[in-house]
């Protein structure tokens, strides 16, 4: 594994992490590398609710990966909470280093601090890559996924 730094993000943190974000094939086609109005206000709403973690990793004191953990109460499977990972991305030129494993052995980690009864994710159907890292770790494809846009 790689030799690398979790933690919650700053707001120093945000052009890195949103270069993360449109470094990538879906993310070209809805993201945007410069911080604006709507970036700021989205960090301040994470870094705001204590239900949500915007995290980073650092290796060499640079940000190379990052992803949203979020809690969700529920009534479903007798009341357990449930841990939701979303917008993972690493660093190009780092991927299979290790990186990614050790953010989601942070994040499921944490969960399970938090008590949550399930880790749960979703990858666009285009990402084989990400399906097989995931399946890996030992997420199962047991649901499909569905969003609408707004």
């Amino acid at each position: 594994m790689t030799d690398v730094t979790l933690r919650e993000a700053v707001r120093a943190d945000l052009p890195a992490i949103l270069t993360l974000l449109a470094d990538d094939a879906l993310g070209r086609t809805r993201e945007h590398a410069t911080v604006d109005e709507a970036y700021e206000r989205a960090f301040a709403d994470i870094t705001a609710d204590p239900r949500n973690q915007q995290v980073v990793a650092e290796r060499d004191g640079e940000v190379v990966g990052c992803f949203q953990l979020t809690y969700i109460p529920g009534l479903g499977r007798h009341g357990a909470q449930r841990a939701l990972v979303e917008a993972v991305r690493v660093r190009a030129d780092l991927r299979g280093q290790g990186v990614g494993e050790a953010m989601m052995t942070w994040a499921i980690d944490q969960a399970r601090r938090r008590g949550c009864g399930l880790v749960q994710l979703t990858t666009d159907k285009s990402r084989a890559d990400a399906h097989r890292f995931y399946r890996r770790l030992g997420f199962v494809a047991s649901h499909e996924g569905m969003k609408l846009p707004l």
